[in-house]
């Protein structure tokens, strides 16, 4: 039994790692996105383009997203945004975000 257990957690572990590697290429593909936005100004049709193909499709669904329609315009408004993915996660964007919705709702 204790090497079920064992085997069971290793596998749910291991799952749980190529889930945040296929998240790591989903924040790749946002990143080369809004690259192309800032130098040709395509950046949001070329991430819906990627999102609605099959390798999009099993790429996001790797990564534990839903490959839905909703997700690809999601998708296409964070790059519309142009902030990329490492500043979009880090703290102090979200503080300054946090602080500008107090200012706005003030």
């Amino acid at each position: 039994m204790k090497d079920f257990v064992d085997g069971t957690a290793f596998n749910n572990e291991q799952g749980n790692r190529a889930r945040k590697l296929f998240a790591a290429v989903v924040l790749a593909a946002l990143d080369d996105a809004i690259a192309d936005d800032k130098k040709y100004g395509n950046g949001p049709e070329q991430i819906a383009r990627w999102a609605r193909s099959r390798d999009g499709r099993e790429v996001l669904s790797c990564a534990g997203i839903d490959p839905n329609e909703r997700v690809v315009t999601g998708l296409m408004e964070f790059v519309g945004r142009g902030v990329r993915t490492s500043v979009a996660l880090s703290r102090e964007e979200s503080e300054r975000r946090h602080a500008a919705e107090q200012a706005e709702a003030a």
